[in-house]
């Protein structure tokens, strides 16, 4: 399959709220290691958000959407306890947030290749760090981040344990 990943668009929004929802059903028939709820997150309003920000990219096969990714300056506030690799200001550092894949396209290498996108755009824009946070009982995403080279930094309380999400592990790699 040919992985093509651009800038998301305002078209884009519709149909990443419609995979958000595909994948939070499939979570919720299946191990949800995320801890996603449809309704909740990922939802159409937070693509949204951050396709008004300018930072919304997507993965294309056709004419649908089956992935996406979002690439920002701005942490959780729980961040600002970490104990990072590197400092620098926000401005120079990207966060990871939507990060998502449709479960037709999983194990098709849709999520190594944004991680990988992420990278060369940090590169392009002369980011220092990419970091990401993501719920300690995800050990599909926690094996995937490891194995494309994020340290491990910290756990954390980012806010959702009214979802039952109490902890979240801190990432975050170099981009020399």
């Amino acid at each position: 399959m040919h992985i093509h990943i651009c800038k998301g668009q305002h078209e884009d929004v519709d149909l990443l709220g419609k995979l958000y929802d595909e994948l939070n059903d499939y979570l919720e028939s299946h191990i949800n290691y995320p801890g996603w709820k449809k309704g909740v997150y990922p939802t159409r309003s937070n693509a949204l958000y951050f396709y008004q920000r300018s930072s919304l990219y997507v993965v294309k096969s056709g004419d649908r959407v089956v992935g996406s990714i979002a690439l920002t300056h701005e942490p959780e506030s729980s961040y600002e306890n970490a104990t990072w690799l590197i400092e620098a200001s926000y401005d120079q550092l990207f966060v990871i947030h939507l990060f998502a894949v449709h479960p037709d396209w999983f194990r098709q290498g849709v999520g190594s290749a944004l991680l990988q996108f992420s990278e060369t755009q940090a590169s392009i824009q002369n980011i220092k760090s990419i970091r990401l946070d993501v719920y300690e009982k995800n050990y599909v995403a926690i094996q995937a981040y490891e194995k494309q080279g994020y340290t491990y930094i910290d756990k954390v309380d980012i806010g959702a344990s009214c979802y039952g999400l109490d902890l979240f592990c801190l990432y975050e790699k170099l981009i020399l």
